[in-house]
């Protein structure tokens, strides 16, 4: 009889113990935020700063960790297996909403496995850069030289958004800029300056200080309007009006079936993070304007986002593999 008291009276003691943790006022423990590109590259870097105002604001450390390898999804899908207890969060660029349209085995769903937080930033745009030793110093020369030259283009990934803008150049242009797949932009970087490819698109942070420097040529941008730290370098919708503007962002995201509580103190930390001085100018020196949208907003975003890419899939002509 006192052995089956005593049992219940342990039992008793640790739901009343993890009643209290579950009580705790969110977070009570690091939270870990997975990327899947490399350190120093412009989503690593601004998902570590606002996890760095995350930590302060909130009282206990973001930690970002960064797991690379097939366009994000080996990140991805280590955060749509993870508790959805707000202590595994996932921060991506628009190339995760390529992912139903290329890979045909993977094994999560981005629309379902996840829930948008906030979105960090918007970049209205990639820099279309050349190999200094080629001739190519415009979007018409590059598109007269690749009507009589073999050019091989590279980008971070086979479905990346720097894929998919490419190959529409192509289907716009009637040239055909030959794909080399890379794990990474700082990969694609060095093929560059290697001479390896001719040319890419590219963020602003990845080429700017190369531009400058010299050891790169910047003969286009593909937004809405010119970059303003390269105001000279024309839009290759100048020289290609067909060619629709591109844009691409970081959101925060977390396992689907997060409490709605958590969810809206997350976006709710982000946004105030994205008012912080020094956060902003991390944020536009990277090319993104800080973002404001609600939870809810930021999910209708990226819902017409990943249908959106899946036309420019399509378009493009690339097959899932």
């Amino acid at each position: 009889m006192r052995s089956i008291k005593a049992a219940l009276a342990l039992l008793a003691c640790a739901v009343a113990f993890s009643n209290v943790a579950q009580a705790q006022p969110y977070p009570n423990r690091p939270v870990r935020i997975v990327v899947g590109f490399a350190a120093g590259s412009g989503p690593d870097i601004i998902a570590r700063t606002v996890a760095a105002q995350l930590g302060a604001d909130l009282g206990h450390n973001f930690i970002v960790e960064n797991r690379l390898g097939a366009n994000g999804t080996i990140a991805a899908k280590a955060v749509a297996d993870a508790a959805p207890d707000g202590y595994t969060l996932l921060y991506a660029s628009s190339s995760i909403s390529s992912t139903p349209y290329i890979y045909k085995k993977a094994t999560f769903d981005v629309l379902r496995d996840f829930v948008p937080i906030a979105t960090a930033g918007i970049l209205d745009g990639y820099v279309l850069v050349a190999n200094t030793a080629t001739p190519i110093k415009s979007v018409p020369d590059l598109i007269a030289y690749a009507k009589k030259n073999r050019v091989l283009y590279g980008s971070p990934g086979v479905g990346n958004l720097l894929h998919i803008v490419t190959e529409l150049f192509n289907l716009k242009t009637g040239i055909k800029l030959e794909h080399v797949p890379y794990r990474g932009a700082s990969e694609v970087v060095n093929a560059l300056l290697q001479g390896s490819i001719q040319v890419a698109f590219l963020t602003p942070t990845t080429t700017l200080a190369l531009v400058e420097q010299g050891k790169l040529r910047a003969i286009g941008f593909s937004g809405s309007k010119p970059f303003p730290d390269l105001p000279k370098v024309p839009l290759v919708s100048a020289s290609v009006p067909t060619f629709p503007p591109s844009s691409t962002w970081g959101i925060f995201f977390a396992p689907a079936k997060m409490a709605a509580a958590i969810v809206d103190k997350l976006n709710g930390a982000v946004r105030h993070a994205l008012t912080v001085p020094a956060v902003v100018n991390v944020v536009r020196k990277a090319g993104y304007m800080p973002d404001g949208r609600s939870a809810a907003q930021t999910a209708e975003f990226f819902r017409k986002e990943v249908e959106a890419t899946g036309e420019a899939v399509k378009a493009a002509g690339i097959q899932p593999n």
